[in-house]
């Protein structure tokens, strides 16, 4: 909203008094976005009901709107004004409605919560929001303004789910999200480098010379060629001219370089999907980013600044989107992603929806992301291309694909929703987005009924998998004290025993070849190196290395390392530990128990305080070549 203020009232005349409005039939309050460059004008004079009221009502809602007064975003305040509608909508259908604000009883916010909730979940949300605004209302009886001071009504649960999806239903709503945008790319792409040919005077090939006139139109003008009605009761209303009918529905030939409103709607989805954010953050992304890998080459990742209004002081935050694939929504054999698929990374799907609705910023005068085109729209909106991404239009997006959810019964459809999405993100990651450690224990997963069981059989399966890995590579070899010892009279047969040459073996006992839980006896013959450069792996990996040997004096340092992942298993969330530690651990632990227990107590107890710092440093990843 403005910097200074959030709602201007603007009658007909443009004038406004101390009062906040004028009536008049043009009763509007125009509420503007912080950032002063985006507003919604909301009309009372729409709403049924007589002036007086509506004047009334538009005035508190003025007042419930402005600065200071707890309304933190445009999305909030069209929500208000939306169930300020549906209440004046329920009035005019009483036999008896109210004339003036004094009118106004308790028994009519009953009345409206007992209509809603027959027809939708949040009715007493959307009463709170009318009692609300009824608390800046000037001349309300007594007995309404004692109703208002009495606890709102709860939200009536609700039989269906309200619950994460299971892992297979997140992979569909992902899949088909991909799929729409992979259509939208190929359309909008093959359609604008036609429509640069036909500009530039090349050969057309076999489109109709009309449909391309009709192309550089829209993409000039972001919709059709339009003519007023001649006659009839929309009579003077634009619509399309008639030799554009013979072309195909207007959303169609829009969309020929525009996304379609449901395509926008996709892009929200997979955006939520792969980012976890919240929705009204999805909704709000501006089509702006600064570019942290400088265009060099690296992970290719893009800064946003969002804003999540809940945060308060902390409501301005970075939206970090990187080319790194998320685990979750990867094919279930990696090797099969190709590396030019944009879409299955938070950076490339941003890329990719900021390449599409590039044009459709500029015909808009837009700077947000999720741009589509509608046919129509609600409260006076009409049509064109706006933002996306509302629940409403992600309803719609889902029912298109005929989702359905998992059911032991016959199916039934899938109610996809972004808040649903992000609880998913969540429960699978096991990690806070854009809120602290305890809002995600407290405030989302404690309350999800959903799949934390789907979660344990993931970090189930990942630490299946990296205990496989560890007993296919094995561990590094070992010389005993009794190896040492006969090295001594015979470092010959020793040295064969380990297959090592005697001078490597010599070298190996001094601690020439030491690293940090074993020696080396190959560093330049590492599987993990090309033939004849040097090892630049990490010094993990020499657990299951054939170049590595470890010698009694390197128990220690293993004793800790083994001990230090076990208090990394107590710090990191389970998968995140399972992906990075585990075979690590496995491996160790193999390694620990060729060792009697006594000697794993006694290298514990042993452990010197430069051997707890060469570990923390090792565990900290200073030794890691980048």
């Amino acid at each position: 909203m403005s910097p200074r203020g959030r709602r201007a009232a603007l009658p007909d005349t443009g004038q406004a008094t101390a009062r906040g409005l004028l009536p008049g039939p043009g009763l509007v309050v125009r509420v503007f976005a912080q950032d002063g460059g985006r507003y919604y004008d909301c009309r009372f004079a729409a709403f049924p009901g007589p002036e007086s009221l509506r004047v009334a009502l538009a005035e508190a809602f003025a007042r419930r709107t402005a600065p200071g007064a707890g309304v933190a975003s445009l999305h909030t305040a069209q929500r208000i004004y939306r169930c300020v509608g549906i209440f004046c909508r329920y009035l005019a259908t009483l036999a008896w409605p109210p004339q003036q604000i004094s009118d106004l009883l308790p028994e009519h916010l009953d009345g409206m919560l007992t209509s809603r909730q027959e027809k939708v979940l949040g009715a007493a949300e959307e009463v709170g929001e009318v009692r609300n605004v009824l608390a800046h209302a000037q001349g309300l009886a007594t007995d309404l303004a004692a109703k208002l001071k009495e606890a709102p009504p709860r939200r009536k649960r609700s039989s269906g789910r309200k619950t994460s999806y299971s892992r297979q239903e997140f992979r569909r709503i992902v899949d088909a999200a991909r799929a729409d945008l992979r259509a939208a790319a190929e359309r909008i792409r093959a359609n604008r480098e036609l429509l640069q040919r036909f500009r530039d005077g090349e050969e057309p090939g076999a489109a109709p010379d009309r449909r391309l006139e009709l192309m550089d139109w829209v993409d000039r003008f972001g919709d059709v060629p339009r003519t007023p009605r001649k006659s009839g009761v929309w009579e003077g209303s634009q619509v399309p001219q008639e030799w554009v009918y013979g072309l195909g529905k207007t959303s169609e030939i829009v969309s020929w370089v525009h996304l379609s409103g449901l395509e926008a709607a996709a892009g929200a989805v997979l955006l939520t999907a792969l980012t976890g954010e919240n929705p009204g953050v999805i909704q709000e992304i501006r089509a702006s980013h600064h570019r942290a890998d400088g265009h060099t080459g690296a992970i290719r990742t893009a800064i946003l600044s969002t804003r999540k209004p809940r945060r308060r002081s902390r409501a301005y935050m970075e939206l970090i989107l990187s080319d790194i694939p998320d685990w979750i929504t990867v094919p279930a054999d990696p090797e099969s992603l190709s590396a030019r698929d944009e879409l299955h990374t938070p950076f490339g799907v941003y890329a990719l929806l900021h390449e599409l609705t590039a044009r459709s910023r500029e015909v808009s005068g837009s700077d947000q992301l999720l741009l589509g085109w509608s046919e129509s729209g609600g409260r006076g909106a009409g049509r064109g291309l706006r933002p996306k991404g509302g629940d409403g239009w992600v309803r719609a997006w889902a029912a298109s694909h005929d989702l359905v959810a998992d059911a032991d019964s016959a199916p039934e459809p899938l109610r996809v929703t972004l808040s649903e999405i992000r609880l998913t993100y969540l429960e699978l990651h096991q990690k806070p987005v854009a809120h602290t450690e305890k809002t995600l224990a407290t405030t989302y997963l404690l309350r999800n009924r959903g799949n934390l069981v789907e979660y344990q059989k993931v970090v189930a399966a990942a630490l299946e998998g990296e205990v496989a890995k560890a007993r296919v590579r094995g561990i590094m070899a070992v010389l005993t004290r009794e190896d040492l010892h006969r090295a001594q009279e015979d470092a010959e047969a020793v040295a064969a025993k380990h297959g090592v040459d005697p001078t490597i073996l010599t070298r190996m006992i001094s601690g020439e070849l030491d690293t940090v839980m074993n020696a080396c006896v190959g560093h330049t013959s590492s599987p993990h190196a090309p033939p004849g450069e040097p090892c630049r792996a990490s010094f993990m990996l020499c657990l299951g290395c054939p170049c590595a040997r470890a010698l009694p004096r390197h128990l220690p340092i293993q004793v800790l390392v083994h001990d230090q992942l076990e208090v990394r298993r107590q710090q990191l969330d389970a998968l995140q530990w399972a992906e990075r530690f585990a075979l690590a651990h496995a491996q160790l632990t193999d390694l620990l128990g060729q060792h009697d227990e006594q000697d794993v107590h006694d290298a514990r107890d042993g452990a010197t305080k430069a051997d707890q710092h060469l570990v923390d440093r090792f565990l900290n990843r200073e030794f890691d070549l980048r």
